[in-house]
């Protein structure tokens, strides 16, 4: 094997110092130093396996130190007062039974065993028995006593000086307890309160019974005091995003009472804002089509002229930005949410694309189910997929769910958009002339629009590039429990 060669396990062993030893070397050091950085370190932190959610953890922060308290306490118990109280009861217990089987090995005949049996009958309240061929090992009725036999069996085979079997855990007022003697095995039965302490598990039942009342007033107390938060919560992401919205009764401590009240107040507010723009808005639209209304007549009643053409196309240009400027700042209207088939919905919005000459191709899950107000969901979709078409010859509208969301992507073979200008896209009137200059409709809004939606529906519009070569537009919406698709929602 020559330098440089490796062996079985790919270690180089040609080129090693004349002085190797035991002793690691410089290079083999600085080895394992970089071996140990490059391992991953996995550390757990309380963080990161505590409670998440408000009510376990205020549970966790009442519960746990009076339960850790309760253990301690117990153990305590157990381990001196019980178990010292239950060592000197079992050794007395010891010294009875030590002295009966001394007088009795003194002179083992029937008559004398029948004469100490009455002895320990009488005044001592033990039943005695001799098993000449028995076992002095048993099965027990309850195989977890050893647990807590173990500690009088240690005590009785120090009083008695040889092997016992313990058994309290049969059912009735006795004990059994067995060992060896020359004869046989010596099986003597008297009643629990004389071997051992009933303090003991009484105390354990009135700590595990005041465990569990605490812990079912801990439960109701916290619950009463995170419920009020929880609605508040539920309350701001409704009104976040955009649904109907009337209020919640205040209850809770003063501090959430106070949060609760500003909330409302602040709720209340934006609603009387909204519904005043709406109304500048109605007077606007009002105002506004009117005379765009008297000059289309008056145009319609003129010569047509070239002249007349082009004024007759302003004309539409202007009423179609005043379209877009409502849709725009009209945000979102009473409409009511309703359970959608995304893919019914697509299919529609993007007919009349469709039908204008796009050429239109479609990857969609038909069960994909999203809770929105149809009409403003459609003018969204109805916006990416009208801006694909206008900068692109083909095409792609793919929907799938992901995660805990629905994912809409609507991709183009167009120009595209260049990544550092994504957001200015998404500005109201804002035209990207430099880029996508085959879109001489329209006034920059409908990006911005087809955003506005989706964060009322809870998601978000992402520009991204797509694989066709042009512009990827996602929308991206909380999804309904997966279940059969229902029919198309009429819009």
């Amino acid at each position: 094997m020559g330098p440089g060669s490796s062996d079985k396990c790919g270690r180089l062993i040609g080129d090693r110092p004349a002085h190797s030893s035991a002793l690691p070397s410089q290079e083999g050091l600085r080895y394992l130093a970089r071996m140990r950085l490059s391992l991953p370190r996995t550390r757990v932190r309380l963080r990161d396996i505590a409670p998440k959610g408000l009510y376990w953890r205020s549970l966790l922060i009442i519960v746990l130190p009076v339960a850790l308290m309760q253990m301690i306490l117990t153990w305590v118990f157990l381990d001196d007062h019980w178990r010292a109280t239950s060592k000197r009861m079992s050794l007395s217990i010891a010294a009875d039974v030590r002295l009966l089987i001394e007088l009795y090995e003194r002179n083992p005949t029937p008559a004398n065993f029948a004469e100490i049996q009455r002895w320990a009958k009488d005044p001592l309240q033990m039943d005695l028995t001799l098993d000449a061929d028995g076992p002095l090992s048993r099965r027990r009725c309850f195989p977890l006593s050893l647990v807590v036999d173990r500690y009088m069996i240690e005590s009785l085979q120090e009083g008695l000086n040889r092997n016992v079997f313990y058994d309290a855990s049969c059912n009735g007022p006795q004990v059994e307890i067995r060992m060896p003697i020359d004869q046989g095995v010596l099986v003597v039965k008297t009643n629990r309160d004389r071997v051992q302490a009933r303090s003991g598990p009484f105390f354990v039942m009135w700590i595990i019974g005041a465990t569990a009342l605490l812990l079912t007033v801990s439960i109701a107390f916290v619950r009463n005091q995170v419920r009020p938060i929880e609605d508040l919560a539920a309350a701001m992401e409704r009104f976040g995003e955009g649904l109907s919205y009337k209020g919640f009764r205040i209850r809770g401590a003063r501090e959430v009472r106070g949060a609760a009240r500003s909330f409302n107040a602040m709720a209340e507010r934006i609603t009387r804002f909204i519904d005043q723009r709406a109304q500048l808005l109605a007077g606007v639209s009002h105002d506004l089509r009117t005379p765009i209304t008297r000059l289309k007549l008056q145009f319609a009643m003129m010569t047509q002229t070239p002249e007349l053409k082009a004024a007759r196309e302003d004309l539409a240009d202007m009423e179609r930005t005043i379209d877009e400027y409502l849709a725009f700042v009209g945000g979102q209207s009473a409409e009511a949410p309703s359970l959608v088939n995304v893919a019914a919905l697509v299919h529609e919005t993007a007919a009349p694309a469709a039908r204008g000459g796009a050429r239109i191709e479609f990857d969609l899950d038909e069960k994909l189910l999203v809770s929105a107000r149809p009409q403003s969901l459609k003018r969204c979709l109805a916006n990416l997929i009208d801006n694909a078409a206008a900068h692109g010859e083909r095409v792609l509208v793919t929907a799938q769910r992901q995660g805990n969301g629905v994912e809409i992507a609507v991709e183009d073979d167009g120009p595209g958009i260049a990544p550092d200008l994504y957001e200015d896209a998404f500005r109201p009137f804002s035209r990207l002339d430099e880029t996508r200059t085959r879109n001489s409709k329209g006034v920059g809004l409908g990006l911005a629009i087809a955003r506005d939606v989706a964060r009322n529906h809870g998601g978000d519009v992402e520009l991204g590039v797509s694989a066709l070569g042009g512009l990827r537009a996602c929308l991206r919406l909380p999804a309904e429990p997966q279940r059969s698709a229902p029919a198309p929602v009429p819009v």
